[in-house]
């Protein structure tokens, strides 16, 4: 049975759905989910996480089972999103932790707002100019016709993604939870999120050597997906980042739950 109960709040007039740990910790950290997944991604690495920090796992607008709204879906609008939902929570100095899709936004809110966040650990989310990306996200990202994929069944695209978790097999709970999140239109809905990576990467490519908060960049060595060029690429231009790559697919938090969770919470301890 998983320890994550989620629950929701209203956020700037948005139902956004979040699951918090018990008891107080020394450090508190906001968790954001990965595409096309949802907070349960978190089913793996919770207990551990929970013991080293009070957690708050949210699913981002329009993302899991978050109400959508369409002007926030760039990483950037995202990024401004990302610190309402600190302030909703009170989370005065939380580590943010942002996979995925959170990465370039989780990027973005620390370059806009200087000394929010005790930290950030990004990774396995597309960061790179020019675009260094794997299929199918690199067709989701560049391709002209959105047709094909509106014609997809409902659960199609979020099938084959979790198809390639290889190191875990996702509790009946989880797995139905992913499934749930994406029905109907709703994940050719979150594509102009992605899409937007070629006009707002350059960007955020010149402010991250404004970054000063501290960054931990987690990639997996065999991810498809998102090469870790992306990863070696955001530890170049980040003035105080660490970068570790370990042995692990696109969906690092599943494949290699243990050793993801281990570099966070030394991390966390580190900082």
């Amino acid at each position: 049975m998983s320890e994550i109960n989620p629950r929701f709040r209203t956020i700037d007039g948005l139902s956004v759905r979040y699951a918090e740990s018990d008891g107080p910790r020394e450090h508190e950290a906001l968790l954001l989910s990965p595409w096309p997944e949802s907070l349960y991604s978190y089913d793996a690495t919770w207990s551990k996480l929970a013991r080293h920090a009070r957690l708050i796992a949210v699913d981002l607008p329009g993302f899991g089972h978050s109400e959508m709204r369409e002007d926030l879906l760039s990483p950037s609008a995202m990024g401004e999103f990302i610190v309402r939902i600190a302030d909703a929570f009170g989370l005065e100095s939380p580590h943010v932790v942002g996979p995925d899709i959170g990465t370039a936004a989780s990027l973005f809110a620390a370059a806009k707002h200087p000394g929010r966040f005790r930290s950030l650990v990004v990774g396995t989310g597309g960061t790179a100019v020019p675009l260094n990306l794997g299929e199918p996200l690199k067709g989701w990202v560049l391709s002209e016709d959105l047709a094909p994929y509106r014609a997809l069944g409902p659960k199609v695209a979020v099938t084959v993604a979790i198809g390639t978790i290889e190191g875990y097999e996702l509790p009946d709970v989880v797995r139905e939870d992913y499934l749930a999140a994406y029905s109907g239109q709703r994940f050719v809905d979150q594509l102009p999120y992605v899409r937007a990576y070629p006009a707002e990467l350059p960007v955020l490519r010149d402010l991250l050597p404004t970054v000063e908060t501290p960054v931990q960049i987690l990639a997996g060595r065999n991810d498809p997906v998102v090469p870790p060029e992306n990863a070696e690429y955001l530890h170049k231009y980040l003035p105080n980042s660490k970068l570790d790559i370990i042995d692990a697919g696109h969906f690092a938090w599943e494949d290699s739950a243990d050793d993801y969770a281990d570099v966070i919470t030394r991390w966390w301890q580190a900082n």
